[in-house]
């Protein structure tokens, strides 16, 4: 099957209508599962870019002042709107990618929960706040949150609901504009996200979305919005970072990883090793927060292998829509090209492969098994490199400390995973990574699934959050409004300035002494 049933050429000729193209430019994506063809699409134009901006800019002040809750009910529909077309959602997300569709699933439910969250949140978030003054009784001072503007969202092709979907609420409830690119080969869902929006009421113009070349168009957003939310590479996420920095316009980057996963010497190997299968190899490993390094205590590594070996060999591969695989297809001929080399490079230079190692040509284009290798070395090019996808190393220790120093040697920081029966000595071993986010006895889930909890990386893997208050309010301006009853710094004409200055002196000793300032 090419097209999933949900793909019909209504709904592809509604998404076509979606996208900012002025031009008579095309491009296909692929149904991954086949390789065929899967939809033709406008391509947009920087000019497309600007002309979209221009409009988004027109209506992004009325929606700005629209009152909060009217805003939210908006967002309330869209939640309801999103659940009841689910399938719709997670047959566009397999054909344009080829994940699972447990896999599928679990991404759509990102944008309910982020949705669902700011709904209850951002009235608190986003509400003007008191400050103190620069004189009780005579200075006051409020907080209020303006909108950036409009907001360019960068999206990538792995998750390309809840990265383009999950990221644009927020910045609409805040009352921005959105000028979304998805990328190209997994536009289809995103679009389809944009048409659920306009349904359930957002005003016309408010979320523009253009398709096209990464440099090209991508290029156009960062040059002409005025906040940028990316999510992609390194290498991607420091250029735009530049180029936004050449304009002094803020950016938010969610970057690579290479993940690493400790097993502490009294973990529960069974449910260790069947939460790693989920942690590693989740998406087909095509996942920002995977795991790719394990640290096992070199007292349990034999008992560990054999059971994480064992759930390998359960898993299901293949390529249909419903819920029988556990694991689906790499996205692309590129992604398997990087994979097949870090794994044939790795067994060239003396890895072991202790699972997988190989392409599944008979079953999709695509396919590559879940990959276990163990005696990984420096000169290797997966010991180092993201592989992002179905491949994992596994290294011995002999001490938390050393467990320590061994998944902190990486410019990344993005992920973590701790496994140990004792909770409290785990999180502690957590707390001394160097990542945004650490889960004890999961792989991510519970760490990003928490939307109350900011997610985001250090290092390498980049800058700003997503999720929790600062996912909402990044999309905003702090903005200071100070009152003064009467002139409190202009002393009387008649009273030399060095009493004055005497007088100011002792009320601020006065002050401080009794907590007012």
């Amino acid at each position: 099957m090419i097209r999933p049933p949900a793909l019909t050429d209504e709904l592809l000729t509604r998404l076509r209508d979606r996208v900012a193209a002025q031009g008579d430019a095309t491009f296909t994506t692929t149904a991954v599962f086949t390789g065929g063809t899967l939809a033709t699409l406008p391509e947009s134009s920087p000019a497309d870019v600007r002309a979209a901006y221009d409009r988004a800019a027109a209506v992004q002040p009325e929606w700005a002042a629209t009152p909060l809750h009217q805003r939210l009910a908006v967002f309330e529909r869209f939640h309801t709107l999103l659940l009841r077309e689910r399938d719709t959602v997670v047959d566009l997300l397999q054909a344009e990618t080829g994940k699972a569709r447990r896999d599928a699933f679990e991404e759509l439910c990102e944008p309910a929960l982020v949705t669902s969250y700011y709904l209850r949140t951002a009235p608190r978030l986003l509400r003007p706040r008191r400050r103190a003054g620069l004189l009780p009784g005579l200075v006051g001072a409020t907080e209020l949150r303006q909108p950036k503007g409009v907001v360019g969202i960068i999206a990538p092709w792995n998750y390309p609901w809840a990265l383009a979907i999950g990221d644009l609420v927020p910045a609409l409830v805040a009352g921005n504009a959105v000028v979304l690119k998805p990328d190209s080969q997994t536009s289809l869902t995103p679009l389809f996200g944009a048409d659920l929006l306009y349904r359930a009421g957002l005003p016309a113009d408010l979320l523009q979305v253009v398709l096209g070349d990464g440099p090209t168009v991508g290029g156009a957003v960062v040059d002409t919005c005025d906040f940028i939310g990316f999510t992609g590479s390194t290498r991607t996420g420091a250029q735009i970072a530049e180029r936004a920095g050449r304009r002094l316009v803020g950016c938010s980057l969610e970057l690579g990883g290479k993940n690493p996963m400790i097993v502490l010497d009294d973990a529960d190997l069974d449910e260790t090793a069947r939460t790693a299968v989920r942690g590693c190899f989740a998406n087909a490993g095509q996942l920002c927060l995977s795991l790719e390094r394990i640290y096992v205590h070199d007292s349990i590594l034999d008992r560990f292998v054999a059971a994480f070996t064992a759930e390998i060999d359960r898993m299901r591969l293949g390529a249909s829509y419903d819920y029988g695989p556990d694991m689906g297809s790499l996205t692309s001929a590129r992604v398997l090209k990087t994979v097949s080399e870090h794994v044939d490079d790795a067994r060239a230079k003396g890895a072991t492969v202790l699972a997988g190692g190989r392409p599944r040509p008979d079953l999709g284009p695509y396919f590559y098994e879940p990959t276990l290798l163990t005696d990984v070395t420096p000169d290797m090019v997966c010991h180092a490199e993201e592989t992002f996808g179905p491949v994992v190393s596994l290294y011995p220790f002999g001490s938390d400390d050393e467990a320590v120093a061994l998944a902190n040697e990486s410019s990344y920081g993005l992920n973590a995973s701790v496994f140990g029966r004792d909770r409290a000595r785990a999180a502690a071993v957590g707390a001394r990574l160097r990542v945004g986010t650490v889960n004890v006895n999961d792989g991510f889930t519970a760490a990003y699934g928490s939307t109350d909890a900011p997610m985001g990386g250090m290092g390498a893997s980049g800058l700003g959050r997503r999720h929790g208050a600062e996912g909402l309010l990044k999309y905003t301006e702090a903005q200071t409004v100070a009152t003064q009853r009467r002139s409190v710094l202009n002393p009387p004409r008649w009273l030399p300035y060095r009493f004055y200055a005497a007088v100011m002196a002792r009320s601020l000793r006065v002050m401080r002494m009794i907590g007012l300032r």
